[in-house]
């Protein structure tokens, strides 16, 4: 595969193949910049957990904190990215889809995608620094998640729960980050020996609830995802919920789903959301159930596509969220 073409699970016209120098091409494909949609799904769990601790109060979210977290959430995701394709790129240059990833096809050397992740990296640093101290000590927690990801496929056939785990620590780390005091503002005052910060931050059952519904929601999307690499993950020895549910795959994924609208809406209950959280969740609910019946084995081009329509259904449990503040 030339190092223009675009890669297989990206639009044939995204931005970096159409627009960028071709020199950085590689680099920003390292990043998955030429496919935006992982860095929604890894914010939005975030964005949620702002919403909810916000509409707890009353309140609409933080447009500051919604920014940094989309920014933190772009590059965190190209930092992983970078790490996955390190320890995969021998896996992956044996499979169709990824294969021509800049890794794997010797685009980028292994000792530069390591500066790529460190820079990445470093520069994530600096936002969580930012936040709150409770947010600060979640982020650094989930490193642990982010460095055990690339081993899962290859030790459970469950990675995708994983991945759950990993995606929507976000949603923990959000709320931690809405609900305690930050270099931004809030929680700070002067005292004797200077500024002090006097909320570090707090989780409540509600917090803990809507992760939960993340990890089940991401189980479903990402068996979807899966799905496209049935037969080169069998010929790759790689394990996944797609692979291990075959046939009640379709089934499974609905499943998923309404474990993760039922904790959704138990986590509205547990904050004290009102009727728009509930009408608005609907529509959350409806979206996946609609997913979920157009799954097919056969059809990988299909599964890209709703993968790729989870972007509208973390907005829509965003939305839900900010309604029940203000109903």
């Amino acid at each position: 595969m030339k190092p223009s073409a675009p890669l297989p699970d990206a639009a044939p016209t995204n931005w970096v193949d159409r627009w960028a120098p071709a020199r950085l091409r590689p680099w920003l494909k390292l990043g998955r910049f030429d496919r935006p949609v992982g860095v929604w799904l890894l914010m939005l769990p975030g964005w949620q957990g702002i919403t909810l601790a916000a509409a707890e109060d009353g309140r609409l979210p933080d447009p500051m904190l919604l920014a940094l977290f989309f920014v933190g959430a772009a590059l965190m995701r190209a930092a992983g990215c970078a790490y996955n394709d390190i320890v995969d790129r021998d896996i992956d240059a044996k499979v169709a889809r990824t294969a021509g990833r800049p890794v794997a096809s010797g685009q980028i050397r292994v000792k530069q995608a390591w500066a790529f992740l460190i820079a990445c990296s470093l520069v994530s640093l600096v936002i969580l620094l930012a936040l709150s101290p409770l947010a600060v000590a979640l982020g650094v927690a989930s490193l642990a998640l982010v460095a055990a990801y690339p081993f899962m496929k290859r030790i459970t056939w469950w990675p995708q729960a994983w991945l759950g785990l990993t995606f929507n620590w976000g949603a923990l780390l959000g709320y931690a980050a809405a609900t305690g005091g930050s270099v931004l503002g809030g929680a700070w005052t002067w005292q004797t020996q200077g500024f002090v910060l006097l909320d570090y931050g707090h989780l409540s059952a509600a917090a803990i609830l809507l992760y939960a519904s993340g990890v089940f929601w991401t189980l479903g999307y990402d068996t979807i995802y899966a799905i496209q690499d049935l037969e080169d993950d069998a010929l790759a020895g790689v394990k996944s919920s797609a692979r291990r549910l075959g046939r009640a795959a379709p089934k499974a994924v609905m499943g998923f789903y309404f474990l993760a609208v039922t904790a959704a809406f138990v986590a509205g209950q547990a904050a004290g959301l009102g009727a728009g959280f509930h009408l608005a969740l609907f529509a959350f609910a409806i979206h996946l159930a609609l997913q979920a019946r157009r799954v097919r084995l056969d059809n990988p081009a299909l599964a890209l596509r709703l993968f790729k329509s989870n972007t509208s259904a973390g907005l829509m449990l965003v939305v839900a969220l900010a309604a029940g503040a203000l109903s």
